[in-house]
């Protein structure tokens, strides 16, 4: 599943025609990185990629004064037959991937208690920023926010609160065993 390119293409079709720049702040605006893994960064090459594959088309280029000049894209027919293939598919996929966390913590047994409980702290004061992001959220609605909004919001929410109970309960089994053994 291309996450990049479904927020791509549903961009274009829901919006309209749209140079890379507008692709980009919408997905700063929209804190894209908080519910998913598109990433602004990569929208670029991701219109050139999908622009050589026939999904999307250049339109027009723009130049506003000073500033670099700048191809807007529109989305084809074939773009939209992809669009509703990437949709279909992350609807009915169920994604729920292992994280590496697991992994380390499984063979962790001789990492030292003090370093694995730092790991710990950080990765759980690193899920505290990204919850306190995600919170803000609706402090940054943009134009034609919708309730499905709040529910992809309060979805993301859900998850990071759900990461952070997990690792406070692996830190406080570490203190516990700490304290019996």
């Amino acid at each position: 599943m291309n996450e990049t390119r479904l927020f791509v293409l549903a961009a274009l079709a829901r919006r309209g025609p749209m140079h890379g720049h507008q692709l980009r702040r919408d997905a700063r605006l929209d804190r894209a990185d908080l519910w998913s893994r598109v990433k602004p960064g990569s929208l670029y090459g991701a219109l050139h990629r999908m622009s050589d594959e026939g999904l999307v088309r250049p339109l027009r280029t723009e130049q506003d004064g000073a500033l670099p000049a700048r191809t807007v894209y529109e989305i084809t027919d074939e773009g939209r037959r992809e669009l509703a293939a990437l949709r279909d598919e992350a609807l009915t996929e169920v994604d729920i991937r292992p994280d590496p966390v697991d992994l380390a913590l499984a063979v962790s047994a001789d990492l030292d208690p003090a370093l694995l409980r730092g790991y710990l702290e950080d990765r759980l004061a690193a899920l505290r920023v990204r919850l306190s992001r995600i919170e803000h959220q609706p402090d940054r609605r943009p134009p034609g926010h919708t309730r499905i909004d709040d529910l992809v919001v309060e979805h993301a929410t859900m998850r990071i609160r759900t990461e952070i109970d997990w690792h406070q309960k692996v830190l406080a089994d570490l203190d516990h065993r700490a304290d019996c053994g």
